[in-house]
């Protein structure tokens, strides 16, 4: 189907999305969706027509985003859900299966880039910062895809980072895991692409977050940044969200096992 340029108000400003007929009506699950990006993605889905779940930890801000969008055709529906907790993932799908059938679209969005050096990161550490940005991408995957290949299509978009591309300081696990989902989306694309299951990779690059605000909030940080991008301005949430629909969408029908850059041409740390 065709997509048109509407303007889309969202959750970080107004901008223009393109309006994809093929996802009103789909199942999105949306992993970390509470705030961030996660919320522009939520915003973007609800406004396409989906039908969208998303999980977080964060209470707080989830409630307020479901209920700024309690008027929308479909409103989306906030699950709490500890992704580290694998029998909670489990059962969290497994709620949504029952109460709206098959997963159309996963959104595999949720992590956390805290910073720490060589020197302190214990083993313990280590399983922890797997868990939070890698682990469950894999499991939610697994937890969708019966459903996708009993539907004869579905999608899933992973979330990298462009981090390890540039190689960036005390980010050494969180750059582990964001080289590893790559992979992971070769494999998933390869191993679930004969069901038409399309799995692709978004790298985003410096978002302006609220959180990535706090972590670079020095002036100097920030012209860094700009400067080595080959296209002025912060990246905005809704920025990446306008890759995730098109990815989502019919119009990318082709597209998988595939890494999408979405960083405003970083060539450089």
């Amino acid at each position: 189907m065709t997509a048109s340029a509407q303007p889309v108000s969202t959750s970080a400003g107004a901008m223009e999305h393109a309006i994809y007929p093929s996802l009103a009506g789909k199942r999105v699950v949306i992993t970390g969706g509470g705030t961030g990006i996660g919320a522009a993605l939520v915003t973007a889905f609800v406004e396409q027509g989906a039908k969208v779940f998303f999980l977080d930890i964060a209470d707080q801000e989830s409630r307020a985003l479901e209920a700024s969008l309690k008027d929308s055709i479909f409103p989306p529906t906030f699950l709490y859900c500890n992704l580290r907790d694998l029998d909670a993932l489990a059962a969290t799908f497994a709620h949504i299966g029952e109460t709206a059938g098959a997963v159309d679209i996963l959104v595999n969005n949720a992590a956390n880039d805290d910073r720490h050096t060589i020197a302190d990161v214990s083993p313990a550490y280590w399983d922890e910062r797997m868990a939070v940005n890698l682990r469950h991408q894999f499991f939610c995957a697994q937890a969708v895809a019966p459903g996708m290949r009993e539907q004869g299509r579905g999608v899933i978009l992973n979330f990298g980072s462009i981090s390890w591309h540039l190689g960036l300081p005390n980010l050494s696990l969180y750059m582990t895991a964001k080289a590893a989902i790559e992979g992971l989306t070769h494999g998933l694309a390869r191993d679930l692409g004969a069901h038409n299951i399309r799995v692709n990779c978004i790298l985003p690059g410096a978002v302006r977050t609220p959180r990535q605000t706090r972590l670079w909030h020095n002036p100097e940080e920030e012209a860094n940044i700009l400067s080595s991008q080959c296209l002025a301005g912060r990246i905005e949430p809704h920025d990446v969200a306008a890759l995730a629909l098109f990815l989502a969408s019919d119009s990318a029908a082709k597209c998988t096992g595939r890494n999408y850059f979405v960083d405003a041409g970083w060539l450089g740390a």
